[in-house]
């Protein structure tokens, strides 16, 4: 049976050129701390990590923090911004669809004495920068605004927000973005930005799992979150896998020179949500229809299981999820879908609906007959399913 992968939001395939690069540099095993040739020679392809990674985002080599994960470098630009500026402020602006390596940092920092302020979005999934601006407070020390959303695709203005901050007074309110979903698709150039951390990583790009990376601007004060040795400047204990890291500065290069892939995607894209929402009953598009990132189509479907559609569609061979997946073991309500219901709908008069949601993210091998072959059977199954 065929297969097609819809999920590219949640993992990517690594790429073959990623895994060369990986394979050349497997023979540096040396710990790239020690001062031996074997060592030296592993921090050689360290440093060129730190170096093509820096360049791809618009960085110097030094304001980059090699991590295990996306998840890894947001817990430390939050917590690490925390600790640093706690005796200045305490206070933190976030917004109610962040993914929750943002979240659940923000609520814990809650029961250690900080306050933070979840701004809502629009109906449409975007985040207002007045209401952010509208939030600052004197004892406002960070801001975090996810640049893509991982379950809906919405793109948030982070330059207008950056600008705003600048503006807002002389007193640096830190801006933090998670940028894990946007690259390979939006502009990640930290200068064109605005942002002093942003968050990036590889699984989502065709590199390798266990990699990330945690631009902070020169001048950011951090405190690390994971203490032992020297490595990553003092930001980031621990031997750093030094293959891992190559191929991911590889699938970043990879990544930002495939931009005009996302021209084919959008089309795509249109094109589904276009067949899905007219050609079956009760299918809402949830977040901006022009706003979102050229990959993410989230739908939801009146009298429908989400999660049994899912694994209904699995048995056909087409791989898609329900939303993040991060958090799909813990039959929670999608936080994201609930934001988006609880918004104010002036402009809608269609109410979100947060059961029968399913989430497709096309990728590099996604064809117009994947996704026609998919509408068919996605058409078959949610019959059989609402006629059980």
């Amino acid at each position: 049976m065929k297969t097609i992968y819809l999920d590219h939001a949640a993992a990517t395939p690594l790429d073959p050129r990623v895994k060369r690069a990986m394979d050349r540099v497997a023979c540096a095993y040396g710990n790239p701390s020690s001062v031996h040739r074997i060592g030296r020679d592993a921090k050689a392809f360290l440093d060129a990590s730190h170096r093509d990674i820096g360049k791809s985002v618009g960085a110097r080599s030094e304001e980059i923090t090699l991590t295990g994960s996306g998840t890894e470098s947001d817990n430390l630009a939050i917590f690490g911004i925390a600790r640093a500026y706690a005796d200045v402020g305490r206070h933190i602006i976030t917004t109610n669809i962040e993914h929750h390596a943002v979240l659940r940092a923000c609520q814990r920092l809650e029961r250690d004495g900080f306050e933070v302020t979840y701004v809502g979005v629009k109906p449409n999934g975007i985040v207002d920068s007045d209401d952010i601006m509208k939030a600052i407070r004197p004892d406002t020390i960070l801001v975090s605004v996810i640049y893509a959303n991982n379950e809906i695709g919405t793109i948030q203005p982070i330059k207008e927000i950056s600008k705003a901050l600048k503006l807002y007074s002389s007193k640096a309110v830190k801006f933090h973005t998670d940028a894990c979903q946007a690259v390979g698709y939006l502009d990640i150039n930290v200068q064109n930005l605005g942002v002093d951390l942003m968050t990036i990583n590889g699984s989502k790009i065709y590199g390798p799992k266990g990699t990330g990376a945690l631009f902070v601007r020169r001048g950011t004060k951090i405190a690390p979150t994971i203490l032992g040795g020297d490595q990553e400047r003092g930001l980031r204990a621990g031997t750093e896998n030094a293959a891992l890291f190559s191929g991911f500065a590889v699938a970043l290069k990879i990544a930002d020179a495939k931009k005009k892939e996302s021209k084919r995607l959008s089309v795509l894209r249109d094109h589904l949500i276009r067949r899905i929402t007219t050609e079956i009953s009760g299918a809402h598009l949830n977040g901006d229809p022009i706003r979102r990132l050229p990959n993410n189509i989230n739908i939801s479907l009146d009298n429908i299981d989400g999660e049994i559609l899912m694994l209904a569609l699995d048995l056909k061979g087409i791989e898609v999820s329900t939303g993040s997946a991060c958090t799909v073991m813990s039959n929670e309500q999608s936080h994201v879908l609930q934001a988006l219901q609880k918004a104010p709908q002036p402009y809608s008069s269609t109410a979100i609906k947060l059961e029968g949601n399913i989430r497709i993210t096309l990728g590099r091998g996604t064809t117009k007959k994947d996704l026609d072959y998919t509408v068919e059977i996605l058409k078959k199954e949610v019959t059989r399913l609402r006629n059980l």
